[in-house]
């Protein structure tokens, strides 16, 4: 199983603003950088129950028909648009991975703040792109929290876009 992150972060390092706003994204997400390729690549989206709430104030549900697989340790009651393929699940990190492989899934997008983590610190995550949005908020929610053990990276390419987005890929130095 193979799982990669694709995500924005502002130049101060967060994916949201404290409250979980987005509105310093840019409109449409920019000039394309890459996330419709990425997305042809992935069989499902694994997200957090947080991340998912955040989507759903969108005005348009962003990841087509590609199952959208949503962490949650309690039960909720929210609902998923009419056209999105969505499932609520639980588990560690390995017990989802585990699942979803049994059904034959490869690629696994992941995202959420606490989601990306989880998985970072589980050692499931293979592939990291980063596109930075040059807007700086000053506090808000962090990519990145604390881990028990360094994570080192290797540098694959960077990317910088004419609207001042940068884009970097690493992956997962074994």
């Amino acid at each position: 199983m193979k799982a990669s992150v694709f995500i924005a972060t502002i130049l101060d390092g967060f994916i949201a603003r404290e409250n979980g706003a987005l509105d310093w994204l840019p409109p449409n997400g920019g000039e394309p950088h890459g996330y419709t390729e990425f997305m042809a690549t992935v069989d499902a989206l694994v997200i957090g129950r947080k991340t998912f709430e955040t989507v759903l104030t969108f005005d348009d549900w962003p990841y087509g028909n590609k199952p959208v697989i949503v962490l949650s340790s309690r039960p909720t009651d929210l609902v998923a648009p009419a056209n999105a393929v969505c499932e609520m699940m639980a588990g560690s990190p390995p017990e989802v991975v585990a699942r979803l492989a049994e059904r034959g899934m490869k690629h696994l997008y992941i995202d959420g703040g606490v989601t990306i983590q989880r998985f970072l610190e589980a050692g499931l995550i293979q592939r990291v792109i980063i596109t930075r949005i040059p807007v700086l908020l000053g506090s808000g929610i962090p990519l990145f929290g604390s881990l028990s053990r360094d994570i080192r990276l290797e540098h694959v390419a960077t990317r910088s876009y004419s609207s001042g987005l940068v884009q970097s890929e690493y992956v997962i130095a074994a």
